[in-house]
Order: structure tokens, then sequence, then C-alpha cells
């Protein structure tokens, strides 16, 4: 049986060019979609699993990475975004339109990833965009109704695709988070 993951995923995963700037994301309106611009190539780009991240009709996972704050700009129709939930530590700003979430902005300033803003970079028409490098919460998908008899099928598809799973976040940014609690308890060390 073929698991389908997610579009950008299941077609091939490309690689970003080099010195890419970034593009602009749209929303999946036909008439008057909200614009984003982003001012970056994305960063620590990533299949996720959880039920919160928006996904394409279909997908088991979503495709998001981040970039920096202030390289996000809307500039069409913002009107029409706001936060799906404003408890949330990611507060996702969606079009209220068709639902589609077009960035996630940390606003807790004591958070190890303010400073970042969550995109998904299927909403960009522009070509140069790195692609996933790997899945994270990849358990979260049984909350989401995937059986968990497939499971080790869909982990076994995500490393075929070259993307390793993990049920949290990457080795690189699980480090980022202990740094950051690290140097809030004043135990973080230089080597």
């Amino acid at each position: 049986m073929t698991i389908a993951l997610h579009p950008s995923v299941d077609q091939g995963i490309k690689k970003g060019i080099e010195n890419f700037a970034g593009g602009t994301l749209r929303c999946q309106c036909s008439h008057d979609p909200v614009e984003v611009q982003v001012a970056s190539q994305v960063l620590f780009n990533h299949a996720c699993g959880c039920t919160k991240c928006w996904k394409p009709a279909g997908a088991l996972f979503s495709v998001v990475g981040v970039v920096p704050r202030e390289k996000v700009t809307v500039v069409a129709h913002g009107e029409k975004l706001k936060v799906v939930d404003e408890k949330a530590p990611i507060q996702r700003h969606a079009c209220t339109a068709c639902g589609t979430h077009l960035f996630g902005r940390i606003e807790n300033k004591d958070h190890p990833f303010h400073g970042l803003d969550f995109i998904h970079t299927e909403l960009s028409r522009d070509a140069g965009w790195d692609g996933p490098g790997f899945a994270a919460f990849v358990s979260s998908i049984i909350e989401s109704g995937t059986p968990p008899s497939q499971m080790a099928q869909v982990r076994q598809t995500l490393r075929d695709k070259g993307i390793e799973p993990y049920d949290c976040l990457s080795p690189a940014l699980m480090d980022v988070l202990a740094t950051h609690a690290a140097k809030a308890k004043g135990t973080y060390r230089e080597a």
C-alpha cells in the first residue's frame, strides 16, 4: 500500500536554490487572496504530524519551516487574517475565508523560538525554497486518525523519501531548546 504523506514530499523533495531570497505566500482564495511576502530562505523545513499545523486536504503531514520574524510582511488582504487559537504558543494566522494558515508567530519573548515565524512554503509559487529535511511529531498523526498499525510503514516511507522521522523535533532544534533552558537556569557553558 502506498502512503501519501504530503504533496511536496510525495512528488520528491526539492533542494533550495543557493542565495534564494524568499517569495510570496498566498492563501487558497480564488478572489482577493491574502498575500504574505517572505524575504528569506526557510530554515528547518520539516514534515509535521501535529494536529495544530495546517495541512492540505488528504495530507498526513504539514510541511512547515521558520524564517526570521522581521522578514515576514503581509502585503495584501491582511484584514482577512485571524489568529486560530490565541492561547497556543504559536499564534497561527489563518485566512478567515479559506482557512489556510499563512504564518505562525510566537509572541512570548521567553520562548526559545521567539523571533521566528512558521510558514508553509507550498503556498508560494516561487521556486527555490528548501524542501523538508526531517519529520517531527510523527506519532501525532495517530491523533488525526492514522491507525497505529500503519506507523511502521509511515516511518519507512519517510526514510525512503530521505526524511528522518522523529517523535519530537530534530536533534538540532532540541539542542536549541535545551540551550535556551540552560541559559535560563544559569547552567549554560561555552565549550
